[in-house]
């Protein structure tokens, strides 16, 4: 199957197509051949005569065992790839780009397509013949992140490309993507100049709105009003036409839905950027308002323009040397370092209250509306390098493309945190499946999976998000999870404490020095172990004495004071004290929680000198999702196991030709599900034979055993009492299989018995998040128990083990009541086995491992069940969303 034509980035943030090459591509390849400079034409060709050129677009026209796409900018062909099988597993590869079109990514955007290909097909690597003097050729190549060996003297060289590890070259074509995506985005997140479409002459309605925002609060750049009758807006003339003045970076269209493609198509032609379709109307109404939709993204998307929305709420750019609030209903806040994006509007207004409110700058909102074109990943991309930015928060509805966001929150929070909130996660989009696995996965344990692997910092509601972010843009990450709860009132200490212990904090003892030094500084308590109970009639100085001793001693994280106002206190003076300790002590987050005293606390909390709260149980929560963050930053990142492009196109094929005489609902007779698994190194325990070999195979495979009935038409063997177990001699056996009343030549499974401790393993596809692996506690409980977990694939052994901890039967893979340990690690190389199979094969729609023994030495696979489906596969090269 040809690839789908792929809209990308260049490296200059243009917008151009990756596509196969068509019959009809024949004149603008031979027009690429014959305009390409002499120079360029020998540096691809090793000669001057153009003839033999022109006779290989015949051939790559012609030609079925040739790999060939092409690059094309609008209308215009700029770049050609060819892949040549020279061997089963291995290609030769040639490039040619257009010579006003070299050094814009032109060429690494269709090496990389042409590998995506090429290892769809059973490839491992690449060869390529070089001229030496051919740079920009060979910077293509190593700069690609596949690894490359060059041989070869003289004039020409031979390149060897290993295009088998493809998450090098992932990573790699990842960060060109967020240079990209910087570059294509900057008239959106740093526009110089902005047009309103749909203000009224009387400067009522949404335009009106956008326009008076964007003046009152203090635009830096030029405002320009576009209205078809040329009618000015107050004391601001209009063109009727966008072009008829300089163009702009940025166009704001809120005319009503009927007149937006209009207004977008003027837009284009007057040059904008990008734009902003703040209109209603469209996906959200129906059927036809998803056709308007599609139109506009692709009008856009052909013009090289980056549209938001639309049925959005606009965007707000709020750099001191932009200051752009292109929204209505929103008042521009203070300036900081926090990048926020809502696919809701309304959410989008209570997140930017909540956080001024909390005293959090802004750097930048964007109201995505309904993710036409420009998403949370995009954002995430051009938000990536930006020095000003330090933290990016997210509301989200839906992923456009889950495994994407996957890669690109990740490394981003391995810069800065992610934190997000995600609408929509209830049990109305669960499947009821015919296995324990689709039954268990349910959409909310995906999003946890997808944001736990990603580093994303996950809150329940906008409330939960602006503490977060209060807490991480004001403080630096905890360096562990030991606590101090300072207070001056006992029992909210001990509120406290109990919240900070919800919050999967340590609320330490402190070392008897430290508690004998405290001893003398608290006022008429006893409470100086942790919590410390200062008492109530502290003084701000003796307060700050106690934080600083607290701090200062080494034996906490971080310091939680929670301060109650009294007659005999002064609670402003005691936050001036903290927060000179909070200065001197800047490598420990130390977070106040003022009770009964909010004018002082706003006062702290707008000055910046101190990070303030609401309540100890938020602040406690807040500091625990801080701390898990800066844990999953200190974790140490395992290697991926590289892909298998042979075996995949292998069991591919299989796969393809076991659906061709499967049943309607697809499930595979336990056989052909076992020689599947064994292709990624998973074996069902036991084997499969007719019925009337069970009991010979028993007595071969040594009492005491296990039978079951294995054909492909059985999902559910216990409930049907198709499974006996204990079986110790062969007239057992025979006794057993006769009772499940199959024919003679009926397959049935027969196993030795085992013990261990029974885990459920599987794998189910979500229509959003793609794959997923789940691992549960196994056996009959599967479905009673909610222990259990979902992995995005691939995923490495640490990732696995890490999640095998989180779970409650970790104490019985560990050696509970001193059993020995189970084989946890092979536990988990068995959960990555199945990731690698989801990702390879995207036909397993549907496999139950369950259960799985995990022995003191080994893990055995005792049950499986595999449903197929035709599927395409889950990653795809560099690219934007479909429009």
């Amino acid at each position: 199957m040809s690839p789908r034509p792929a809209d990308v980035l260049l490296s200059d943030g243009s917008v151009a197509v990756v596509r196969p090459v068509a019959p009809g591509d024949g004149p603008a390849l031979h027009d690429l051949h014959a305009s390409v400079s002499d120079d360029s034409f020998f540096l691809r060709f090793f000669g001057t005569g153009r003839r033999a050129a022109h006779a290989y677009v015949e051939h790559v026209l012609a030609s079925r065992e040739t790999l060939s796409l092409v690059a094309c900018e609008g209308e215009r062909l700029v770049g050609l790839a060819t892949a040549e099988p020279t061997a089963t597993d291995t290609y030769e590869v040639a490039f040619l780009v257009a010579d006003d079109r070299r050094g814009h990514g032109v060429g690494t955007l269709l090496l990389e397509h042409l590998a995506d290909l090429a290892r769809s097909r059973g490839a491992t690597g690449f060869t390529a013949e070089v001229l030496a003097d051919n740079h920009r050729m060979l910077e293509v190549f190593t700069g690609a992140g596949f690894e490359v060996v060059r041989t070869g003297g003289g004039g020409e060289c031979q390149v060897h490309l290993d295009i088998v590890d493809g998450s090098r070259a992932q990573a790699a074509a990842d960060l060109r993507e967020f240079a990209a995506e910087r570059r294509s985005l900057r008239p959106l997140l740093a526009p110089r100049s902005v047009a309103v479409y749909g203000a009224r002459r009387d400067g009522s309605g949404i335009g009106g709105a956008v326009l008076a925002a964007i003046r009152r609060d203090g635009f830096a750049g030029q405002v320009v009003v576009v209205r078809p009758d040329g009618a000015p807006v107050g004391d601001l003339p209009a063109r009727r036409r966008l072009g008829d003045g300089p163009p702009v970076d940025l166009a704001v269209l809120a005319v009503p839905v009927g007149r937006v493609r209009a207004a977008l198509e003027d837009a284009i032609a007057g040059g904008a950027g990008a734009a902003v379709v703040v209109s209603s109307g469209f996906g959200e109404m129906g059927p036809e308002g998803v056709v308007l939709q599609q139109e506009i993204g692709r009008l856009a998307r052909r013009n090289g323009v980056r549209l938001v929305g639309p049925n959005c709420l606009g965007v707000l750019d709020n750099a001191p040397d932009v200051r752009l609030n292109a929204t209505f209903g929103l008042a521009a806040p203070s300036s900081g370092g926090l990048a926020l994006a809502s696919q809701s509007g309304g959410v989008g207004i209570a997140l930017v209250d909540l956080l001024d409110r909390a005293g959090v700058g802004l750097h930048t909102f964007v109201s995505l509306g309904n993710k036409v074109d420009v998403s949370g990943n995009d954002l995430l991309a051009a938000w990536y390098d930006d020095p000003d930015i330090t933290c990016a928060a997210l509301y989200l509805e839906s992923f456009g493309n889950a495994r994407k966001f996957l890669r690109f929150a990740r490394a981003f929070g391995e810069r800065k945190p992610v934190v997000a909130v995600v609408g929509g996660r209830s049990a109305g989009g669960q499947r009821a499946g015919a296995s324990h696995t689709a039954a268990s996965a349910t959409p909310a344990l995906g999003v946890e999976a997808l944001f736990a692997q990603a580093g994303v910092i996950a809150c329940q509601d906008a409330e939960e998000l602006a503490e977060t972010v209060t807490v991480l843009v004001g403080e630096p990450l905890p360096q562990g999870r030991r606590l101090a709860v300072v207070s001056n009132a006992g029992g909210l200490g001990v509120l406290a404490a109990d919240a900070a212990d919800d919050a999967g904090l340590d609320v330490v003892a402190f070392s008897p020095a430290l508690q004998r030094e405290l001893a003398g500084r608290v006022s008429r308590t006893t409470g100086w172990a942790n919590p410390v109970d200062a008492g109530a009639g502290v003084d701000a100085a003796g307060l700050a004495g106690i934080a600083h001793t607290v701090l200062a001693s080494g034996e906490v994280d971080a310091l939680l004071v929670v301060l109650v106002a009294t007659d005999t206190n002064d609670v402003a003076a005691a936050l001036d004290e903290l927060a000179a300790i909070r200065s001197a002590h800047p490598g420990r987050p130390l977070v106040v929680v003022p009770v009964g005293a909010e004018e002082a606390g706003r006062e702290a909390r707008t000055s910046g000198a101190l990070t303030v709260m609401c309540s100890g149980r938020a602040a406690a929560a807040a500091l625990g999702r801080a701390a898990a963050y800066a844990e999953w930053r200190r974790r140490p990142r395992d290697p991926m196991s590289p892909g298998d492009p042979a075996r995949a196109h292998l069991a591919r094929e299989e796969a393809a030709a076991l659906l061709r005489d499967a049943g309607p609902d697809g499930w595979i007779g336990t056989a052909a599900a076992s020689r599947m698994l064994d292709r990624f190194g998973v074996r069902l325990l036991g084997e499969v034979v007719p019925a009337d070999r069970a009991a010979g195979t028993a007595a071969r495979i040594g009492f005491p055993v296990a039978v079951k009935a294995a054909g492909a038409d059985i999902v559910h063997r216990t409930e049907r009492g198709l499974v006996a177990t204990g079986l110790g001699n062969r007239d057992e056996v025979a006794a057993a299989v006769a009772g499940f009343g199959t024919a003679r030549t009926a397959p049935v499974l027969v196993q030795p018995m085992v013990a261990g401790v029974e885990i459920a393993l599987g794998v189910v596809r979500d229509a959003t998040l793609g794959p997923l692996v789940m691992i549960a506690d196994g056996g009959v409980a599967t479905e009673l128990s909610d222990d259990r977990i979902l992995l995005v694939p691939p995923f490495s052994v640490g990732e696995a083990m890490a999640a095998l901890r989180r779970m409650r039967l970790w104490p019985r893979l560990a050696g509970f009541r001193g059993a020995p340990p189970a084989a946890a690690g092979d536990l988990a190389a068995t959960a990555v086995a199945l990731g690698t199979l989801a990702v390879e094969v995207p036909e397993v729609a549907e496999l139950d491992l369950n259960p799985v023994v995990v022995g003191p030495d080994d893990v055995a696979v005792v049950d499986l069940k595999l449903r197929l489906a035709h599927g395409v596969p889950v990653d795809q090269p560099r690219q934007l969303r479909p429009s």
